[in-house]
């Protein structure tokens, strides 16, 4: 199960927005066959590695890193193709919560006198499907906040400029998180003060995450360099009929999701990057933005790059959030992971 994770690992960047499977195929203490899942339309890990296997799968192990699908999708059912192939047993780590799945996989080779267990390695598997699994459970995609901060926790001047606070390296490592992500979220203030394009550069990967801007104003210029190459989705709080053509001649879309107060509505936003089957939101955004995501409880996890540096008390925060009375309100987080990245310290933490 170690080895179909490890398989299932190489879709990170591509499988999107199918979960990232594996499989390897045992037959008498011996690796008959192994496969995992590219990317959508592609076969599925258990089809690739029933291929390898050959005839050899004839009363094998099959050891799957999610439960095997029942569906027509753009595929055929993973579960007849194993039941086919004369599969004898098979382990699976996660029972998949998509509801046209939710155990069937497991009920129909079951039904067809297959040995079935599921739960090996299963914290194991939930991490290599987190965003597919948020996306399935909670109808929204895990989002995850990356901060690039100075000692003092300080992401930016007052007057907004933040590049480069940390090294090279520690960006570079940031395009890694860029890469597995569906999408990359900013707000206009970032187009504003930096003008990103926010592609991936540093890691290699056939495809480029959606950008979306949170705009309410529809603030952003049709030369701002993160509408090159198409690709953008610009969340807007308002109708401008004017502003939202000259962002579609660019090649973005524009949606218009307010809320009472007349900024973009970040819940409905991420149920429509749901709804467009996105399953990791990648947050790269201003204290004010951060705030928001963090106010209303939309946050996940951070990534945080601290910088061996001190900025100063009047530049930015990583947070822009009211004054707590006392520290009973704070939020607090469980440290996940903690390297040096070049000269930088990066954190990677999850709220509990």
């Amino acid at each position: 199960m170690a080895r179909a994770l490890e398989l299932a690992g190489r879709g990170l960047y591509t499988a999107t927005p199918n979960p990232r499977v594996g499989c390897v195929i045992v037959r008498e203490g011996a690796v008959a066959g192994e496969g995992w899942h590219e990317r959508a339309g592609a076969p599925h890990a258990e089809v690739n590695a029933l291929a390898a296997a050959g005839a050899r799968a004839r009363g094998a192990t099959a050891y799957v890193s999610l439960e095997p699908c029942v569906h027509q999708g753009r595929t055929g059912p993973c579960a007849e193709a194993l039941i086919g192939a004369g599969i004898a047993r098979v382990v699976a780590a996660l029972q998949d919560p998509n509801p046209l799945v939710a155990g069937g996989g497991l009920a129909m080779l079951r039904g067809k006198g297959i040995d079935v267990s599921c739960g090996l390695l299963e914290d194991e598997a939930r991490e290599m499907n987190i965003g597919f699994l948020s996306r399935m459970t909670r109808s929204r995609p895990w989002v995850r906040v990356k901060l690039a901060a100075s000692l003092d926790g300080k992401i930016a001047l007052l007057n907004g400029r933040s590049q480069w606070i940390t090294g090279e390296a520690a960006r570079r490592d940031g395009h890694h998180w860029r890469a597995r992500a569906c999408a990359v979220l900013t707000g206009f203030g970032t187009v504003r003060e930096d003008d990103p394009r926010l592609t991936v550069r540093e890691v290699a990967t056939p495809r480029q995450p959606l950008r979306v801007v949170v705009d309410s104003r529809l603030e952003t210029p049709p030369t701002a360099r993160i509408l090159e190459g198409g690709g953008v989705l610009v969340a807007a709080a308002r109708e401008e009929r004017a502003r939202i053509a000259a962002l579609e001649a660019k090649g973005a879309e524009v949606v218009v999701l307010p809320n009472s107060a007349g900024k973009v509505d970040l819940y409905a936003l991420f149920r429509e990057l749901a709804r467009r089957e996105l399953n990791e939101v990648h947050v790269e955004g201003g204290f004010r933005l951060n705030g928001s995501l963090l106010a209303e409880g939309l946050v996940d996890e951070l990534v945080v790059y601290l910088a061996p540096s001190i900025i100063g008390d009047a530049a930015q925060g990583m947070f822009h959030l009211p004054e707590l009375a006392d520290l009973g309100g704070r939020r607090q987080l469980a440290v996940r992971d903690l390297a040096m990245v070049g000269l930088d310290i990066r954190v990677v933490a999850r709220f509990v």
